[in-house]
């Protein structure tokens, strides 16, 4: 098994797995000339993929969905509502295999889970990825960590968690309207370093090994400060064995292979 974030930020976000039998893009958020780029650093390349799982409509999240799916008739998975305002949006004949929000189905070998996420989109959906090897658990914007998204991704081994901003620094922008800071600190924003820390402590057992800490704001946050917030949360309960790591706009994470 294979985990790769290929790029997370406010500009774009998509992460690859693969297992023996199956391939897969969480969200598709960047140009098809970056995703092919990028997964041609790891030797792959997006012919080869079973599905694209995605978690919810902005641009951020499905970018370079149109030109996958026109060139490559990939099929995408979404619930009705994601699906209804991508065709809005794209006009374009994509094969969208639709499922319910809190149903869970199969692609391959992978088991999907899924649930719903506090975020101003219509239908937000966060994963739990059960592999033959190890489950992923992907949070990637959600304003706040509810009991059941806590629950629902307990069982991960490996999870992806938004970790957005630092609040002093998205209040004291200059760049950014309270208008929008309002919508960013809402309850169905995005995840602050502290909030990213609270849902990592809560969710820290024996069996999470790994968390890629996401979404980090370019203008708002620092990756220093978002592992010092998280990192702090985890050490104060001797969580010492989860190795943290930032995802990065610009360049692919470190591969998680096991």
């Amino acid at each position: 098994m294979n985990f790769t974030i290929l790029g997370s930020g406010s500009g774009g976000n998509c992460a690859y797995c693969e297992t023996g039998q199956t391939r897969l893009l969480i969200d598709a958020g960047f140009s098809l000339r970056q995703i092919r780029q990028r997964l041609a650093g790891l030797g792959r390349a997006p012919e080869n993929l079973h599905g694209i799982l995605i978690t919810h409509e902005h641009s951020d999240h499905i970018q370079g969905l149109r030109m996958l799916c026109d060139k490559l008739q990939i099929p995408v998975y979404c619930n009705r509502l994601t699906r209804d305002e991508i065709q809005r949006s794209t006009r374009s004949a994509i094969d969208f295999k639709v499922f319910e929000t809190g149903s869970t189905f199969e692609v391959g070998d992978v088991v999907v889970e899924t649930f719903s996420v506090p975020h101003d989109a219509q239908d937000p959906v966060g994963f739990l990825l059960r592999t033959p090897a190890v489950n992923i658990g992907f949070l990637t914007d959600l304003g706040h960590a509810t009991k059941l998204v806590i629950e629902r991704v307990r069982a991960s081994h490996c999870l992806v968690l938004e970790s957005n901003h630092d609040v002093r620094m998205l209040q004291d922008c200059p760049r950014r309207p309270w208008s929008l800071k309002q919508r960013i600190l809402g309850r169905h924003g995005h995840l602050s370093n502290a909030a990213a820390g609270d849902a990592a402590e809560q969710l820290a057992s024996a069996d999470l090994r790994r968390i890629y800490l996401g979404h980090l704001s370019s203008e708002c946050n620092t990756p220093e400060l978002a592992l010092e917030a998280v990192g702090q949360r985890l050490s104060n309960i001797g969580a010492t064995h989860i190795a943290l790591e930032v995802a990065s706009q610009a360049t692919p994470c470190s591969t998680l292979s096991l």
